[in-house]
């Protein structure tokens, strides 16, 4: 219940693969948007490969309709590259992401916006500078 309750409490969810996205799912929504959750499912030893995708997965029913956040797949991403110790390269996406989001200009319909996914990830390449 604290996880719905206070979800800022959580940075982390350690769950099998049921539960875990379950958990995530939930999370995601909570935030707002589950366009926005990146993920990993780590190998902390790094004896096997990582993997890194957003909350929402596919999204297989929203496929070429040009609604799809792709907020949560470029974190993936930037999330990846800090696994891996590229951290400079990690926040310089990440700040980009929030450029975005906090200028509010060019959100996804998800986030209440009219902008496509290709025009959203544009403005995400744009302010990257």
């Amino acid at each position: 219940m604290d996880f719905v309750r206070r979800p800022e409490d959580f940075d982390v969810v350690v769950a099998s693969n049921l539960f875990g996205d379950i958990l995530t799912d939930i999370g995601a929504i909570i935030t707002g948007s589950m366009g926005l959750a990146p993920s990993g499912n780590l190998d902390p030893q790094r004896r096997f490969p990582s993997m890194f995708e957003p909350v929402h997965g596919s999204a297989p029913d929203i496929m070429g309709q040009g609604i799809a956040n792709p907020l949560a797949a470029i974190t993936s991403g930037s999330m990846m590259l800090r696994f891996v110790g590229e951290t400079e390269a990690a926040d310089t996406i990440d700040a980009a992401v929030l450029k975005v989001v906090e200028k509010g200009e060019t959100l996804p319909p998800d986030l209440d916006g009219q902008a496509t996914t290709s025009q959203v990830g544009n403005a995400v390449v744009n302010a990257l500078g």
